[in-house]
Order: structure tokens, then C-alpha cells, then sequence
């Protein structure tokens, strides 16, 4: 075997050894991992969510509902129904009531009532009890229309996502962005939640199924999720790279040996 070809076995085992360093364990992937579990009996996990709260800025929609209809389409503003058919959601901010800094809502006739503190049960109940001044036998429904998520880094589809729901849990956050890529670090998950005094950070191990019983399982409005890579995503990419070199290293190596034999 002449050096052409040694070197060419080498340059084959440096980059196998390259790309089997970039590979995934196997036993990294499963979320949830407990032996506990099995298929003969259910495991039951106690997690209460913690209901929001209303805060600055959120949007809600307030739909009322009564015989006197003339009033009805004063309060009626907000069309869900395009929103919800796949409309744009940006819309939702030029015709929802926002919650202004102060932690009001400017209703027609009524004027500001404040919400912020509030849950959405409360908020409909005491915004039912304001427009009941004005509107008879009027029934109110108030939704949260700003229920939106970020989900960034090695996830199959990043990007905004809104949540047309009371409640929505990190598995569901993620199922939004299409699930983790094989390269995300499922142990290592950052979720940034803004407070009133600002953001916090907390990592989730989305192995570890005490998850489940976390407070931060459960998703708030306006929550951001990020995925790092994995150190396989570097040494995978790196392998290609090396493939690419050796490749042309090769092939020049070759064609010298072959000139040379000439």
C-alpha cells in the first residue's frame, strides 16, 4: 500500500471518528424519563396551574350579549372569528381592548375599569358588573386575545406563536414549534418569563419527569423558550466540513501520485 492510499485511510478514520463524535445518544431523546412508568397502570402527577393574572398590555376581547342589540355592537369590537379561521393576528391590537399602563381597559359608555391583578373570571365578573349599570340583563364574555409564545433555537419551526387558549403547558409550546430537532438539548431548556420587575430565567430538564409537578410547566403569556444545540451539533457540522477538505485533499494527492507514475 502506497503513502497515497495510507494517507487517504487516515484522512477515512479521522473523519469517521469526526462524525461518530457528532452522533446522538439514543438515551438523550426521550423526554420524561422514569421507570415508574408503565403500561399496565397510570401514573398520576399533582400540578395545579396557577391562574393568570391580568396584566399591562394584554389584549382582551369583550363580547356582550343582551336584548338591547344597538348596544351590543357598541361594546362588540373585536371579530374573533377571523383571528381564530387564520387571520392576521395583528389585528387583535387595532380593535381589542388593551390594558393600558395603569392597568385599565377604556370600555364604550362605561369608561376605564381597571383589570390588571385580576383573573380572566374576575375581570368578566366585575366587567359584567360595570356595563350592567348601563346595559340590562347584559351578559358578558371576556377572552385573552395576547396570548402569544416565542420559541427560538433547535426547534423545527422557530418563531411566534399564539395560543388560542385558557391555558397552554411547555409540551404544547414546543408541539406549536414542531418539536425539538434531534440536535436540541432537551436537558438544558431556558425559559425567560418577564415579571413586573423584570425578566427571570429558569432551565427545564425535559428529561426529568418531576417536570411535571414544576410550576414552570405550565405557560404564561408573553413566555419566551429557547433550545440550545448539543455538542453533537458542532462536531456533526465540523465532520462535513472535514469531509469537504479531505475530499479535495484527496483528490489532489491522486492526481500527483498519477502524474508521478507518468
Amino acid at each position: 500500500m502506497g503513502p497515497p492510499f495510507r494517507f487517504c485511510a487516515y484522512l477515512c478514520l479521522l473523519l469517521a471518528t469526526a462524525w461518530l463524535s457528532g452522533c446522538v445518544a439514543q438515551r438523550t431523546l426521550p423526554y420524561l424519563q422514569s421507570p415508574a412508568y408503565s403500561t399496565t397502570a397510570a401514573v398520576t402527577v399533582l400540578n395545579e396551574p396557577r391562574p393568570y393574572r391580568l396584566q399591562s398590555s394584554d389584549v382582551l376581547s369583550i363580547r356582550v350579549q343582551s336584548v338591547q342589540t344597538v348596544l351590543n355592537d357598541m361594546f362588540n369590537i373585536t371579530d374573533t372569528r377571523n383571528i381564530l379561521a387564520g387571520g392576521d393576528p395583528s389585528t387583535l391590537f387595532l380593535s381589542g381592548y388593551s390594558v393600558d399602563v395603569d392597568g385599565f381597559i377604556n370600555l364604550p359608555t362605561v369608561g376605564k375599569v381597571k383589570v390588571t391583578g385580576l383573573t380572566l373570571e374576575e375581570a368578566q365578573a366585575h366587567i359584567q358588573q360595570q356595563v350592567g349599570k348601563f346595559v340590562r340583563d347584559a351578559n358578558v364574555l371576556v377572552k385573552l386575545l395576547s396570548f402569544k409564545i416565542t420559541v427560538l433555537g433547535e426547534v423545527q419551526n422557530p418563531g411566534r406563536y399564539f395560543v388560542y387558549n385558557a391555558q397552554a403547558t411547555l409540551l404544547e409550546g414546543l408541539g406549536l414549534a414542531g418539536d425539538l430537532t434531534e440536535f436540541g438539548n432537551r436537558q438544558n431548556v431556558k425559559l425567560i418569563r418577564q415579571t413586573a420587575t423584570g425578566s427571570e430565567v429558569v432551565l427545564l430538564n425535559l428529561t426529568d419527569p418531576n417536570l411535571l409537578r414544576s410550576s414552570y410547566y405550565y405557560l404564561l403569556p408573553n413566555d419566551a423558550l429557547y433550545v440550545e444545540p448539543i455538542q453533537a451539533r458542532a462536531g456533526r457540522a465540523n465532520a462535513n466540513n472535514l469531509g469537504i477538505v479531505f475530499a479535495g485533499i484527496s483528490a489532489v494527492v491522486l492526481v500527483l501520485n498519477y502524474v508521478k507514475l507518468l
